[in-house]
């Protein structure tokens, strides 16, 4: 059970970072380091947090043209992290090309790469404001299938849109599950979440822990 679990980093320091490592690293699969602790402390601190004994799961959701997102996946891969993210809304080539540059490079030590879907905190109504009109689930469903054939390792998704993808790609395909809550906590920002038992459930490969245990 534990490997599944990844724990999220949204902290401002180095210290505050390693500090949570040092204390949950035997109990839990990977850290997640975001935008927030990565620009505050920079690349470093991932090799502080592998040197004390935790995985990285970096999660900078790349969304570029294809020879900018393949060089920044590439150095993510050289700085040892075990997953990172890149945007499925990126396009064929920018996928085709991050998948082919760290299969090449880096062979059987590459990280995972796995592509967002749609953001917890959009829903239905969102889409349409950006000019998607369909619903969530379906959006989300094309997008896995989509990431699945460009050579993605698997997606990121709501606990709403677990089961509709575990059910449209691959058995080894990777679902990582953010918006996990407990059933009392406040949803905040995010609007498709759910238990980490219903993640399980469902079918999620990882789920990410954060105001679960922070709040």
């Amino acid at each position: 059970m534990k490997e599944k679990i990844i724990i999220v980093l949204d902290v401002s320091s180095r210290d505050q970072a390693l500090q949570i490592v040092k204390e949950l690293h035997d109990l839990v699969g990977m850290f997640k380091v975001g935008s927030q602790l990565f620009t505050a402390a920079g690349p470093s601190v991932v090799r502080d947090i592998i040197a004390a004994g935790g995985k990285v799961f970096l999660d900078l959701k790349f969304h570029d043209i294809p020879n900018t997102v393949t060089h920044a996946a590439a150095e993510a891969a050289r700085l040892g992290v075990s997953m990172l993210t890149v945007h499925a809304s990126g396009g064929r080539a920018m996928m085709e090309s991050v998948s082919t540059e760290l299969r090449v490079k880096f062979g059987s030590h590459r990280p995972s790469i796995v592509a967002i879907t749609v953001l917890t905190s959009l829903d239905t109504r969102a889409l349409f404001e950006i000019g998607v009109e369909l619903p969530v689930e379906e959006h989300v469903q094309r997008l896995a299938l989509f990431a699945q054939d460009c050579g993605m390792d698997g997606v990121v998704c709501s606990p709403r849109e677990i089961q509709v993808v575990r059910k449209s790609v691959n058995a080894d395909f990777k679902i990582v599950t953010p918006g996990i809550c407990m059933p009392d906590q406040s949803l905040n920002d995010q609007q498709r979440t759910a238990t980490p038992q219903a993640a399980i459930a469902a079918g999620a490969t990882y789920f990410v822990v954060d105001r679960a245990v922070s709040e």
